[in-house]
């Protein structure tokens, strides 16, 4: 099964993954017919991003076939996969709208109270300014009715006050709403009987119940997961539902799916029921991308690298698979939901450099962005970017997209005069200088996935990647003392290329806390099927027949008495006294791992299952990463030069420029220099030496390293 298989369209072997990012809309093509691979890059159109996303598939046809042109091309596409923003920035931007939360009478203030914790830096929490809630206090309201933590009934539904409820938020025009009432996840009954309500008594607004979207224990948690879900929800389905149906004008019966932030992709049906799950779509679809490609090349402990024009993301990924977490953060908003753990600083391309009051230099995290954009965009910028500061320096070519987008080199060049002058440094002290900080604040993001997890960032490989995700590897390579970087074959398309090798996935979990010693195995394997029936369900939905359908089943495990869970598989197959026993060996070696010790054998402390997980996983193709020959070592041909600064004590060097679809296996280019490509530059700085692979990575090493 791959997702190209349909009726009526037995032809369509082309299957195009889209991700738009703040500057640019990357597009690859896969056929899988041939096996081959094209990509391409256009201009990313903020104010309306369907625009430019329909522009990527035009130009990647037209590029399929010139003669013929984009029309011709649209009977042979299979699918559109595409990794998108729309939720991210809006959580980043906190436009949350207005919204209103229900939930039990007598808990009106779970979002007040939250958690006793203070955000790191700040020592104690006498300095620290609890941040407004997501829904005000005043926007909360309580219906009476309560459920054990087993799901028995306490105290029934209040109908009647339910109804008083949803009259009180349509009266007041809050049509955006989450519903969250203790030990939901341990039956729904009370949270679909208010919506039930709401929909007669409300029908105009937009309802999130935290049964349908985190079936999990912890209240304020799911509450807080429960009300993003419902802000992003108008939003992007709008979004989702636009391209869908532009789509469906270009090209009937069109399949589209969506990037989901947990690994795997999602029909855009079903997006439009489930947006909280695309928080980190375009993130997570780099990491996959990076992670594939670097395993392929024979690298199994990776840091990735994706930086793009307004920010750089970076992740974790172990023997080829991107560390997950359900402890992540979009903006200021908590989200439990399966995510792949992404940390993402404001240092793209389009990072303004300004100063502070003190009259110090700082970068980021506002950014220009796509437009205005950086001043060598010269449409109407008027604030210095790290693009800026790299054209300055000659790190990139006057020109982006290979001369598509011309760069006006001096308007960068005042822009950064006069930023020098109020720094009373000379123009290449200030260009590098800004360059440095966007560096150290990459590093420092890299550290934070590795040291701060108790990782040593010396142990992995940095793959860099997205249009600005190569410009700063030497300068991370010396901060964190990492020894090898890998930049794969248009990085700027490693995205949209992630975007082609994502599974269609489905998460689903159950609270069900159980001493391992008092644990039915019955009842475990009654859940899990349970679970798993959703799973196969949706599934089906998807087009993917039972024999084609993989689940995984993993458990949410801790020592009897501590408050939070370590995650582990759980055998397939029948739940046994052995799979138990299998499931408590896995905690204690994994908890071991995580924090230095574990209990195992000690009889006094006990291992408590807390939350059961299903992921149903609906396979596809993916696309090959072809291997070449290398046939000889050698220097590669150089025949242009320019003066480039990599350091403004030493001032301009010459360096060679060299456009990368000329490097074959085994070639070897030696710093100083820069490597230019479509999407992408590489500025190699002395002392550095790149080596292409089998599979056309640059392999980037210092110079007398071993190859």
């Amino acid at each position: 099964m791959t997702s190209g298989s349909r009726p009526g369209r037995i032809n369509a072997t082309l299957r195009i993954g889209i991700d738009t990012g703040g500057t640019f809309t990357d597009v690859v093509a896969f056929d899988e017919s041939t096996g081959e691979l094209l990509t391409t890059k256009t201009p990313s159109t903020p104010t309306d991003p369907a625009e430019g996303f329909l522009a990527g598939i035009d130009k990647v046809l037209a590029l399929i076939d010139p003669e013929g042109g984009p029309a011709a091309g649209r009977d042979t596409v299979a699918a559109v996969a595409h990794g998108t923003t729309v939720a991210t920035n809006q959580l980043l931007e906190g436009k949350v709208g207005r919204l209103g939360f229900i939930t039990n009478a007598g808990y009106e203030a779970v979002l007040e109270i939250a958690r006793q914790s203070v955000p790191d830096g700040y020592g104690n929490s006498y300095f620290w300014v609890k941040p407004d809630r997501i829904v005000p206090r005043d926007r909360v309201r309580g219906v009476a009715g309560r459920l054990s933590w087993t799901g028995e009934e306490i105290r029934p539904f209040d109908t009647d006050g339910a109804r008083e409820v949803a009259r009180w938020f349509r009266a007041r025009g809050i049509d955006t709403l989450g519903v969250c009432f203790l030990h939901s996840y341990a039956d729904p009954a009370h949270e679909e009987a208010m919506r039930a309500v709401l929909a007669e008594e409300h029908p105009e607004a937009v309802v999130s119940i935290s049964s349908d979207v985190l079936r999990e224990y912890r209240e304020y948690e799911r509450s807080m997961t429960t009300l993003v879900d419902a802000a992003v929800k108008p939003k992007v389905s709008a979004y989702v539902r636009s391209i869908a149906g532009r789509l469906e004008e270009l090209t009937e019966g069109l399949p589209f799916s969506v990037m989901k932030s947990n690994g795997g992709v999602l029909s855009a049906a079903e997006v439009v029921h489930q947006p909280i799950t695309t928080v980190l779509s375009g993130p997570a679809a780099g990491a996959l991308g990076a992670a594939m490609i670097a395993s392929v090349a024979g690298f199994d402990r990776v840091l990735t690298c994706d930086g793009g024009g307004t920010s750089t993301d970076v992740s974790v990924v172990v023997d080829g698979e991107p560390t997950l977490t359900t402890e992540g953060t979009v903006g200021v908003y908590p989200s439990k939901i399966p995510m792949i753990d992404v940390v993402t600083v404001g240092a793209g391309g389009g990072s303004i450099a300004w100063l502070s009051p003190e009259r110090t230099l700082k970068v980021g995290p506002q950014s220009a962005g796509a437009d205005p954009g950086p001043l060598c965009y010269s449409k109407g910028g008027s604030d210095v970017t790290i693009t800026d500061a790299h054209v300055v320096l000659g790190r990139i070519p006057p020109h982006l997209l290979g001369g598509e987008i011309p760069l006006d080199v001096d308007a960068a060049r005042k822009g950064l005069e006069s930023l020098a002058a109020a720094l009373g440094l000379s123009l290449e002290e200030a260009a590098t200088g800004v360059l440095e900080i966007s560096a150290w604040n990459q590093a420092n993001a890299l550290r934070q996935i590795t040291v701060r997890r108790g990782l040593d960032v010396r142990d992995f490989t940095l793959t860099t990647f997205g249009g600005s995700g190569s410009l700063l590897l030497c300068r991370l390579m010396d901060v964190l003392g990492i020894s090898t970087v890998l930049v794969p074959r248009s990085p700027g398309n490693v995205s949209a290329f992630g975007l082609l090798t994502v599974d269609v996935k489905n998460d689903y979990v159950q609270t069900a806390v159980r001493l391992a010693s008092e644990l039915d195995p019955a009842e475990v394997e009654r859940l899990y099927d349970g679970l798993a029936a959703r799973a196969a369900a949706a599934l089906e939905t998807e087009g993917f027949p039972p024999e084609a359908q993989r689940f995984v089943r993993t458990a949410d495990v801790r020592y009897f008495g501590q408050a939070f869970e370590v995650r582990v598989p759980v055998p397939g197959g029948p739940v046994d006294a052995d799979v138990v026993s299998a499931v408590a060996e896995a905690f204690h070696r994994e908890h071991r791992s995580l924090y230095g010790y574990d209990f195992a054998g000690d009889d006094t402390q006990q291992v408590e299952w807390v939350s059961l997980r299903v992921s149903g996983i609906g396979p596809i193709r993916r696309p090959a990463i072809r291997r070449h020959e290398v046939t000889r070592i050698a220097a590669a041909p150089t025949t242009v030069r320019r003066p480039v600064c990599f350091d403004a004590r030493a001032g301009y060097v010459d360096a060679a420029v060299l456009d990368r679809a000329s490097l074959l296996p085994g070639h070897e280019v030696h710093g100083p220099a820069v490597i230019e490509e479509y999407g992408s530059t590489v500025p190699l700085h002395p002392g550095f030496v790149a080596r292409v692979d089998p599979y056309l990575n640059l392999v980037v090493t210092r110079a007398g390293s071993p190859a």
